[in-house]
């Protein structure tokens, strides 16, 4: 019987967490339909200071919590909490850390100005995500990441902890947002990441440190693309296109029809072929 395979959704936002948007959506319906397609799936988003710990019923994860993320040379404790989405039989995980994601926005002040640690927050969550994954020991097949505060995750698996075994046989799949413009990371981003252990060829690419930059570097690390849109922001086809890599078009979520699951399902099989 052939071993059932595994894909780790790591989203910037999960219905019904945060409000309802593409992502979101995309976030909340896809896993459960993959896992009633026979996959078997994990979902991590970051635990931001909007959502309702009460309301939604987060707990700490104990086993899972405990252990520091050095970021920046400061010592950042990494908190796991869960919740229960009953009705899809799907749990998910949240990345929390008090000084990174306690505060009550997402990405900007009240000012609308980019928060200046938005760069550290990302980095926090791609790492805060693969450590927990090394402690679940749960062998990836497919990491799906969408949200531009997930796109460092993919340089981090294949460099930092690609001799890992849980990450070493991993692809990943990444959806691209029209949700770059207004990205505009401190220009010591690159720095940060050699600190990070990524490659000064690949922390070079974020100067300047932008988001169109951002998706340069997650596409580099990709195994294939899906527009997360219809109308795609021509800059991000470009990339994709250039990358050479396997990309699938828009699959808008129909809760009457789950058709979208399976051209999802269909791409993944193809990236692991």
């Amino acid at each position: 019987m052939e071993e059932q395979k595994r894909v780790l959704y790591v989203s910037s936002e999960i219905f019904p967490y945060m409000p309802q948007t593409n992502i979101s959506t995309v976030g909340r319906f896809l896993p459960q339909g993959i896992q009633e397609n026979g996959k078997e799936i994990r979902a991590f988003m970051p635990r931001y200071g909007l959502i309702n710990e009460r309301r939604n019923q987060l707990h700490e994860v104990i086993r899972l919590s405990g252990m520091n993320l050095v970021i920046n040379d400061f010592d950042r404790p990494l908190v796991i909490k869960v919740s229960s989405i009953s009705a899809a039989r799907m749990q998910v995980y949240f990345i929390d850390n008090e000084d990174y994601f306690h505060r009550k926005a997402l990405y900007s002040d009240s000012e609308g100005k980019f928060f200046p640690d938005n760069d550290e927050r990302a980095i926090f969550f791609a790492r805060g995500v693969l450590e927990t994954v090394k402690k679940l020991r749960w062998k990836l097949d497919i990491v799906h990441c969408q949200g531009w505060i997930s796109h460092f995750l993919p340089v981090f698996l294949k460099t930092v902890y690609n001799t890992d075994p849980i990450f070493a046989d991993a692809k990943v799949v990444l959806s691209l947002y029209n949700e770059l413009d207004g990205i505009d990371f401190c220009k010591e981003v690159p720095a940060k990441l050699e600190r990070e252990g990524v490659s000064a060829a690949d922390a070079a690419i974020l100067s300047p440190s932008d988001g169109i930059n951002l998706a340069k570097l997650a596409v580099k690390y990709a195994d294939g693309v899906i527009y997360g849109e219809k109308a795609m922001d021509a800059r991000l086809k470009a990339i994709a296109k250039n990358s050479g890599l396997p990309i699938m078009q828009h699959a808008q979520v129909n809760l009457d029809n789950n058709a979208y699951v399976g051209k999802y399902n269909d791409f993944y099989d193809l990236i692991l072929k």
